[in-house]
């Protein structure tokens, strides 16, 4: 499973990417307002900075919600490096966006997918990910981790290759639920990721071994 971080935030991407585990960067307009990142022309400097970070595919998100706007939105950000992906939202433009751009060889990322059916279109469109956003579902008492499981019936069922991007992701259990299920891919925050190295029996274990040590150089 490929690992996303979703953020806005240099030094998290930044150490992350440092790790050594990290895949690709998710982000959009809520996430750089954040980290202080307004105009037009900040928000296209930041994500050249992101993709001067990373090795893997950053998903910048269009603002137009009309299919004009978004395919001349979508064009100016794949121009500003090949590791962008045009993230679209799930709208009925939105989908004729993604066609337009799987026809012509630019990688898309539809977001704010909560149902199957919206997943089967994406698919159909050609997306290059699918973001359905598990916390979200979650937030309301709906399964998002059974929504995973359906995508991937019916994606497997077809042998669609768009990714499955889990987004939305806020703990750890969520990033190995969905490893479980076979996401092709998490996004969420570093703290979900650092969660992964925590267990209370390697920190015991690694505090007797020390002792020990001291004690045997003593």
């Amino acid at each position: 499973m490929k690992f996303f971080i979703d953020t806005a935030n240099l030094s998290d991407i930044k150490e992350a990417q440092d790790m050594g585990i990290l895949d690709g960067v998710t982000t959009n307009p809520s996430l750089m307002a954040k980290e202080g990142v307004s105009g037009h022309d900040n928000v296209i400097k930041h994500y050249q900075a992101i993709c001067d970070i990373v090795d893997g595919d950053v998903s910048a998100e269009v603002i137009a919600t009309d299919f004009e706007g978004m395919v001349k939105e979508g064009e100016a950000l794949a121009e500003l490096d090949d590791k962008i992906v045009v993230k679209i939202p799930m709208i009925k433009d939105g989908i004729k966006a993604i066609r337009y751009f799987t026809d012509r060889g630019i990688k898309t990322n539809c977001t704010l997918v909560f149902s199957a059916g919206q997943a089967l279109l994406a698919a159909k469109a050609g997306a290059t990910y699918v973001s359905p956003f598990i916390g979200r579902l979650d937030d309301i008492s709906t399964d998002g981790m059974g929504l995973i499981d359906t995508i991937r019936l019916i994606y497997d069922n077809y042998g669609y290759e768009t990714e499955i991007l889990a987004a939305s992701v806020r703990h750890p259990m969520h990033i190995i639920q969905c490893a479980e299920l076979g996401a092709d891919v998490m996004t969420g925050p570093l703290s979900a990721i650092n969660a992964l190295l925590k267990h209370p029996l390697t920190d015991s274990g690694l505090a007797t071994f020390l002792a020990d040590h001291s004690k045997a150089n003593s």
